[in-house]
């Protein structure tokens, strides 16, 4: 059986186009992430995504999967340019996104706010959330964890009607013999991320999880390589991943990395092997930094 090759990359921050930020701002949260990201774009850089895009491209992955903060602000022209990014990537069903909290930095509710992002977010014809996309081996269940939250705070939250969903469909037979893979920007679990930036409804989804299970939940937000377990069925762990940014330049967080993860069918289930792919701080190229597997 052949093997299946998912990209994983997140947090691309893509710089802001001219005019993304405007004098009707000054009055909204918008001005609090323009003060911000006069510190951060010396950390998110162009150069650095351009490369580390280019090394995907080159390992010509099965699909790709980005989780989130492709913007800044949120600002509809932002989101135009996000547009562009994610079709300059190839074709959109081959791409998955669910996004990130700078993508909900104030305003419409999510299928307004996210309408030009159709394409990416599944297969529907709507910006709905969860999503199911089967692709190969797998099936990618897309949530959005993405709200607008109040000054200073860059929590994330599902609610109680997409977790209902995702409740039902983890739990459709029709899935059952693929490999589940949960999408999100949040990180699952406590510790990864500070109180002010945590998923507020962590609980209740891990508790779907550990009822319905699943094999593969991948996040980003943390900007950190980070891999942790929550419990599935029966006392089993699911594996957590989650990537730096994709942009990120040395210094700060963790530098620019994505994941390259082959899932192979096997006999009974699957197993699961991840490359790291990323930023060497001595050069600053795009290496393999490690290999490992997870089922």
């Amino acid at each position: 059986m052949s093997i299946f090759r998912l990209a994983h990359l997140s947090d691309p921050h893509l710089p802001p186009p001219p005019g993304a930020f405007g004098w009707r701002d000054l009055a909204s949260k918008r001005l609090l992430s323009r003060i911000a990201w006069r510190r951060k774009q010396k950390i998110h850089r162009p150069d650095v995504l351009e490369a580390l895009v280019a090394d995907l491209k080159a390992h010509a992955p099965d699909h790709v999967a980005i989780t989130g903060d492709l913007t800044n602000f949120a600002s509809e022209i932002e989101i135009a340019a996000a547009r562009r990014w994610l079709q300059s990537l190839g074709p959109a069903e081959t791409i998955t996104v669910s996004p990130g909290n700078h993508d909900a930095l104030v305003g419409e509710t999510a299928q307004a706010r996210f309408a030009p992002w159709t394409a990416w977010l599944g297969d529907d014809e709507e910006a709905a959330f969860p999503q199911v996309r089967l692709r190969g081996p797998a099936a990618l269940f897309n949530l959005c964890s993405a709200v607008p939250t109040a000054p200073h705070l860059a929590t994330g939250r599902l609610g109680a009607e997409q977790l209902e969903k995702l409740d039902v469909l983890l739990a459709d037979p029709a899935h059952a013999d693929r490999f589940r893979i949960v999408l999100l920007h949040h990180p699952p679990y406590a510790g990864a991320v500070s109180g002010r930036k945590s998923l507020d409804d962590q609980a209740q989804l891990r508790a779907v999880l550990a009822r319905r299970g699943a094999d593969l939940v991948l996040h980003g937000h943390a900007h950190e390589s980070l891999t942790a377990t929550v419990p599935g069925p029966d006392g089993r762990a699911i594996p957590v991943l989650g990537v730096p940014s994709a942009s990120a330049w040395i210094g700060g967080h963790s530098p620019a990395r994505w994941h390259a993860l082959e899932i192979e069918p096997r006999e009974g289930g699957h197993s699961l092997r991840v490359i790291a792919r990323g930023l060497d701080p001595a050069t600053g190229g795009i290496r393999e930094l490690g290999r490992y597997s997870l089922a």
